[in-house]
């Protein structure tokens, strides 16, 4: 029906019997109740932050051109997509050794245990390496989720196998930082580091410029300097690309040349959401790392009214404790103000200011001089929320935190709580302000946004839809809000299972279910509308007798006793799931009777119904017609002696259906 707004879950009394619909209206007075088990026809619209989707109208054309659209852009992107791929697979690579002593040696030195996501991503890489095409692999990964260990390890890799590597970086700063990095990893192995950046003089550039050609050079750090015409490599093997969005049209075609020759890695911290990582599969080569190092704490948020003595008093918390803090201003006319009030504030610590205004050597200098622990507090604009890695900043402070995005929020309080130390991060709003409800919301999700890793969460679909933008080009983005993200991801991966030859997603067998029995979660026993439809969707999900099994013992756990209705819920699912394997269409009845129909041509021989109704006693009864039904007779029966009749009824027939001496007589007369 296309977009609508949903309004929450009501309980509706239909043939004499209570069920919970989810009711969504759309434009005009259209509005539709959608029954609970057909949950899983919605999907949450994930569009842009802060643009609502424009509603629908029932029976309108506007939500098919809309998908007919979209289709055909995906379908073009698609094509582009597989035929890139397919000119890499044409293409022989360098196919680089396996793992030698030296490798092992490199790798037991790292001092922290590696994650299953880790351990993952570096067994992608390695495998990608060792196969004779090209590699080109995207990794991402949360802020500090070690993405650069997995790069050590590659460039280790293609270094002790004598080919060259080259780390392209998007600031000199950052650059700054990797070289380090590198350098004190490779320590204590015969492989030569070098940075290439505007920090150095002319003559050093020269010097390593004639290092790579010469090949005196095994691994190169630097920014869009690396790819200068000047700079020719003797021979390169692996190219580490971190941030690739970051960099302009130029480079982006540069690199594009370069991923036909050499291995390609490239890193992100912009999430990818799992369900684009999963159309893409067999377009673009991704690992995701999802899991936290481990003493690696949440950081404490908390959202505040302005108030100088907190101001005060969390700068210096920090620095006692010898750390540093960010302190966020968004605005480059009155940041000077900002960094003088906050040194009357606080006197006794130190004060550097940064914002993209200023000359970028004098904005790189005051950054590494912040690195260096030169001063304390860097009041900055929002300049720092993709950048340096700084392991001793602690503290952030976030200064009229209303005027940021979700997305923009999220990545600034990234910048702290890098370490095994608890972070703190304060988001202020001014007190003669009247907060807008988006801000309030947005506030009030990165709060509760605390766990590690967060970024994969839906709240975060600005990032997730900036990330899909950053992976499939801009001019997706305009789609992706016409249709919603999940819709979006959907008909990427149909088209592009169609474009390989591969069939289609099978959609699932729906199997109508109308029972005479009260069957809801009542307010008295989940009274939260979101954990409301969690509870549905897990219902839904039930595959298995043993999964609904599963589920009554969960709900009772966490919600107590479950009363009747609740309880026919989980034994409707049980039902589902014996309907589903035996190929029965629908279940539908009142009070006096419930028919069990199945599709055209299946048959079952009268022996066979015979030896199904006879633990029923007279109950069951073999129904004709086109399509053959069974009809249980439930006159005075209870609720649950229904159920559990239907459900005796059905694991008869799978019984029978199972069993090895029985020549199916359903098989003969669909062949016959």
């Amino acid at each position: 029906h296309g977009v609508g707004r949903y309004s929450g879950v009501q309980t509706l009394e239909v043939g004499g019997a209570q069920r919970d619909y989810l009711l969504v209206q759309y434009a005009g007075e259209d509005r539709v109740y959608v029954p609970t088990d057909q949950v899983a026809m919605l999907q949450k619209y994930i569009g842009m932050e802060d643009a609502a989707p424009r509603l629908n109208r029932l029976g309108g054309a506007e939500w098919a051109r809309a998908k007919t659209r979209v289709r055909e852009s995906v379908r073009d992107m698609a094509q582009d997509l597989l035929k890139l791929y397919a000119a890499r697979r044409s293409v022989t690579g360098y196919s680089f050794s396996r793992d030698t002593v030296w490798q092992q040696e490199f790798e037991d030195a790292f001092q922290y245990e590696e994650t299953p996501d880790q351990w993952r991503a570096i067994i992608d890489v390695k495998r990608d390496m060792e196969k004779p095409l090209p590699m080109d692999r995207l990794l991402c990964g949360d802020v500090g989720f070690g993405k650069t260990e997995v790069a050590l390890r590659a460039a280790f890799k293609a270094a002790a196998d004598g080919k060259q590597v080259a780390v392209l970086v998007p600031t000199t700063i950052l650059a700054q930082q990797h070289y380090n990095t590198f350098t004190e990893r490779f320590r204590g192995f015969p492989i030569r580091v070098a940075m290439l950046s505007r920090f150095q003089t002319d003559s050093e550039q020269r010097e390593v410029v004639r290092g790579i050609r010469m090949g005196s050079v095994d691994v190169v750090i630097g920014t869009h300097r690396l790819l200068s015409q000047d700079v020719r490599f003797r021979d390169l093997g692996l190219l580490v690309v971190d941030e690739e969005q970051r960099f302009g049209v130029v480079q982006k075609e540069r690199l594009k040349d370069l991923r036909k020759e050499v291995d390609v890695l490239t890193l992100t911290a912009t999430p990818i959401p799992r369900t684009l990582h999963m159309a893409m599969v067999g377009v673009r080569d991704m690992s995701l790392i999802e899991t936290p190092p481990e003493n690696r704490f949440p950081i404490r948020t908390y959202v505040l009214e302005q108030n100088e003595s907190l101001i005060r008093e969390v700068v210096l918390r920090e620095v006692d404790r010898g750390g540093q803090v960010y302190f966020v201003h968004n605005r480059v006319q009155t940041i000077d103000e900002a960094a003088a009030t906050l040194a009357r504030l606080a006197p006794e610590v130190s004060i550097g200011v940064a914002h993209g205004q200023m000359p970028e050597d004098r904005l790189e200098r005051v950054m590494l001089q912040f690195l260096a622990r030169e001063f304390d507090v860097l009041v900055c604009t929002a300049i720092i929320e993709s950048g340096i890695d700084i392991p001793n900043v602690n503290t952030i402070v976030i200064n009229d935190a209303q005027n940021f995005g979700l997305a923009q929020l999220y990545q600034l309080r990234g910048r702290v709580g890098r370490t095994n130390r608890v972070a703190y991060a304060y988001l202020l709003f001014r007190r003669d302000r009247v907060l807008t409800e988006l801000a309030e919301k947005r506030l009030s999700a990165i709060r509760e946004f605390t766990s590690l890793g967060s970024g994969y969460k839906i709240a975060l679909r600005d990032l997730e839809i900036r990330g899909a933008g950053n992976i499939l080009g801009a001019e997706q983005h305009g789609h992706i809000a016409a249709v919603g993200f999940e819709m979006y991801c959907r008909l990427l991966e149909d088209e592009i299972r169609e474009l390989k030859g591969d069939a289609r997603r099978p959609e699932p067998a729906l199997v109508m279910i109308d029972l005479p029995v009260d069957a809801f979660v009542p307010d008295s026993y989940v009274s939260d509308s979101r954990q409301k439809i969690d509870v549905y969707k897990k219902i839904n999900g039930v595959e298995t007798m043993e999964d609904a099994a599963d589920l009554a013992r969960e709900f009772t756990d966490r919600f107590g006793p479950m009363s009747a209705p609740v309880s026919n819920l989980i034994a409707i699912a049980a039902i589902r799931v014996l309907a589903r394997e035996l190929g029965v269409m629908a279940i539908a009845g009142e009070r006096s009777s419930v028919i069990v129909r199945f599709p055209e041509g299946v048959r079952y021989a009268s022996q066979d119904i015979i030896r199904i109704a006879r633990p029923f006693k007279g109950r069951v009864i073999l129904g004709g017609g086109r399509s053959q039904s069974i009809r249980v007779k439930t006159q005075g029966m209870l609720e649950k002696e229904i159920l559990n009749t239907l459900v005796g009824v059905l694991s008869e027939m799978r019984q029978l259906a199972a069993a090895p001496d029985r020549v199916s007589s359903t098989q003969e007369a669909i062949d016959g």
